[in-house]
């Protein structure tokens, strides 16, 4: 089941359930070896932290007859190291160089979203009187690959935490600003961050000269000290938003790590989670596996490089 890709696993279970339960003795089994952070993991956690009515079974390489050292050693030989981990291990995760370091990412917790819209809305906290709230912003053309993204960070105090999250791959462009305007004025008329290289400048400009809303943070260029968070007054260029470049996607990402690892940033989200477990080492950067997805990931790199700014 580990296998399946995730919006096929998605709505299959979805769609199979109901069908399954309409009987008074009917079984679920759902079995799988392990294939990363993805639903098959998440009920996992559930099953094995009580909050669902699945039992975890977990079978082991060991507890089949004449299977020892010897043959472990073979295996591996002939298959990988992540392979045997994966298949006969029981493990989540290989031995993928992740930003975050596998033992980490296994024990990030996620929570339960207090609300949550069928349009792609997690809302794990309301907002609280007198908090900052940082909104993120990454967007995309919308044609069902890469989302629209939205991360809230609570960052008044240390540890931040993640309050809520939007991720849809079929808005509107020109709809995305009122969603964001939206989510913004319920986090007491949250700081937003919009990530501005593509469709994320037409999302700026929108939000900004037709919705009116004050509270972006804007760049400023500073030649070779690169961007900075500034009023938007003066003679250097000022934009209503930040180019991701190789300078900021670095900062960000060493941000996060650690924050992330040293728990000075607090995830509930499980696609958070579920991305930054592929978000992998990839010709000096970093960047979502094959197939995979990293815009939430993208929008915490923003907050990473956020918080080196003096602004």
């Amino acid at each position: 089941f580990a296998f399946v890709p995730d919006q096929i696993a998605e709505e299959f279970f979805s769609s199979v359930y109901p069908t399954i339960t309409s009987g008074t003795s009917s079984k679920t089994v759902i079995v799988s070896t392990q294939n990363g952070l993805n639903l098959f993991y998440k009920m996992w956690q559930n099953a094995k932290n009580k909050k669902s009515e699945f039992t975890p079974v977990e079978a082991f390489w060991w507890q089949v007859p004449n299977r020892d050292d010897k043959f472990k050693e073979s295996t591996i030989r002939n298959t990988s190291e992540r392979q045997w981990m994966s298949e006969y291990e029981c493990e989540f995760l290989g031995s993928q160089e992740t930003l975050i370091k596998a033992s980490k990412l296994i024990a990030l917790a996620f929570q339960t979203p207090i609300m949550e819209s069928e349009d792609g809305l997690s809302v794990y906290e309301n907002p609280i009187k007198g908090h900052i709230y940082t909104v993120l912003v990454d967007s995309s053309r919308s044609i069902g690959k890469d989302y629209n993204a939205v991360v809230v960070v609570d960052s008044t105090d240390m540890p931040y935490k993640v309050v809520a999250t939007y991720r849809n791959n079929t808005i509107p462009i020109p709809i995305f600003p009122n969603l964001i305007k939206k989510i913004a004025d319920k986090y007491n008329e949250a700081y937003v961050l919009i990530e501005i290289n593509d469709t994320g400048q037409q999302v700026a400009d929108i939000l900004k000269d037709e919705l009116e809303y004050e509270n972006i943070l804007n760049i400023t260029i500073k030649g070779k000290k690169g961007q900075k968070i500034g009023e938007g007054f003066g003679q250097s260029r000022s934009y209503s938003g930040i180019k991701m470049s190789s300078m900021v996607k670095k900062t960000g990402c060493g941000v996060i790590k650690e924050m992330i690892e040293g728990d000075k940033l607090l995830l509930n989200d499980f696609d958070i989670v579920a991305e930054i477990s592929t978000y992998i080492a990839k010709g000096g950067s970093y960047e979502a596996s094959d197939g995979y997805n990293d815009d939430l990931v993208a929008c915490l790199g923003m907050f990473g490089w956020l918080t080196t700014q003096d602004y």
